[in-house]
């Protein structure tokens, strides 16, 4: 289908947050939708969005310092809690996973195409975790949800930020080589750990070799994505004192001998379906290789087109498994709000949008 006629109201779950406050900057420009609600705890329910987010103890994200000129008009929308009826038939869930999964699974069987960024459903068999350069095919297990049977809404989930990035990484190399094993070693930012990585006191000269969740998060998610219950995923999981920017050491065995002018090349060549499209938020190449040997690093890569693109660098062979390099994607960006909206465009290219 084309670009939409008008501008799609959507609304937004978890709106004062880290993720919700990335989503709703994304959105303030957003050609195809136009965030109409917004969603808090009940704590917040009754404010104007902007006076939540002008408390000095209340704006998160570093690269935009003013929460009013972040979120533009949206700053005049009153806070509504969970409870309450909403309007617009697309929403964005940047909930946490403690609350997110009977209000998502509410939504949806009143009519809203429910995008998801929390881990609630993320593993429910008839619900999609969409990279939509990897797996936009996925979309179709919707038909098996039983709200959208009844021709009502449905829930999509954009995978765990750190899958995000390890997945565009490795579905070039999977596409032209076949993928038999990963391991792959983890350096994540603060903001992937919302609120209790922002707040000070930031973490600073440590490191944090434990995450709770995300190294089995890497394995099922990735295994979902691929369709491949048998792949050999293995995972360390590490928090580092980086604001934005989560960076993957990969080793990847691949199903068949090659050159590395090959790999290069597979990692350069790849695209999908959001670029053939034309979607507002798809990067011009979802994959970028760099051939310095410092790169990629995140605070010269990450918010190159527009932090929506996974950049991949210091390929070389390996001693263990076949191949080793080191990607970077920006957690909240791709890996998080951005993935979610790239995927709700792609959702209504499929016409899954408005159909309660």
């Amino acid at each position: 289908m084309a670009a939409p006629s008008a501008p799609i109201p959507v609304a937004l779950l978890g709106a004062t947050g880290a993720v919700g406050q990335r989503f709703a900057q994304l959105l303030r420009d957003h050609p195809w939708f136009r965030l109409a609600e917004v969603v808090a705890s009940p704590r917040s329910a009754g404010l104007p969005y902007g006076a939540a987010l002008g408390r000095p103890e209340s704006w998160w994200l570093d690269d935009e310092p003013d929460p009013l000129a972040a979120v533009g008009r949206a700053a005049d929308l009153v806070l509504l809690d969970s409870t309450m009826h909403l309007e617009s038939p697309l929403v964005f869930s940047a909930l946490g996973a403690s609350v997110a999964g009977p209000i998502e699974s509410r939504l949806a069987a009143n009519g809203h195409l429910v995008v998801s960024n929390a881990r609630s459903h993320r593993m429910d068999p008839d619900v999609p975790i969409v990279v939509p350069e990897v797996n936009p095919q996925a979309l179709e297990l919707v038909h098996g949800q039983p709200s959208f049977a009844r021709g009502r809404g449905a829930i999509v989930t954009n995978p765990n930020c750190t899958t995000a990035g390890l997945a565009l990484a490795l579905a070039p190399l999977r596409e032209a080589f076949g993928l038999e094993a990963v391991y792959v070693f983890t350096m994540q930012a603060l903001s992937g750990a919302g609120r209790a990585g922002l707040a000070p006191p930031r973490l600073a000269n440590d490191l944090v070799p434990f995450i709770a969740g995300e190294e089995e998060k890497l394995l099922v998610e990735t295994r979902k994505i691929f369709g491949d219950p048998q792949l050999a995923v293995g995972a360390t999981c590490t928090r580092v004192p980086v604001v934005d920017g989560h960076t993957l050491v990969v080793s990847a065995k691949l199903a068949r001998e090659v050159a590395k002018d090959d790999v290069v090349r597979a990692f350069t060549e790849f695209t999908g379906e959001p670029q053939r499209l034309g979607l507002p938020s798809a990067p011009v190449a979802p994959v970028h290789y760099h051939h310095e040997p410092d790169a990629p690093r995140p605070s010269r890569h990450r918010d190159l087109d527009r932090g929506m693109a996974t950049h991949v660098g210091r390929l070389r062979p390996g001693m263990i498994l076949d191949w080793n390099f080191v990607a970077l994607t920006h957690n909240t960006r791709r890996g998080a709000a951005g993935g979610s909206i790239l995927l709700a465009e792609l959702a209504v290219e499929r016409g899954l949008v408005g159909r309660g």
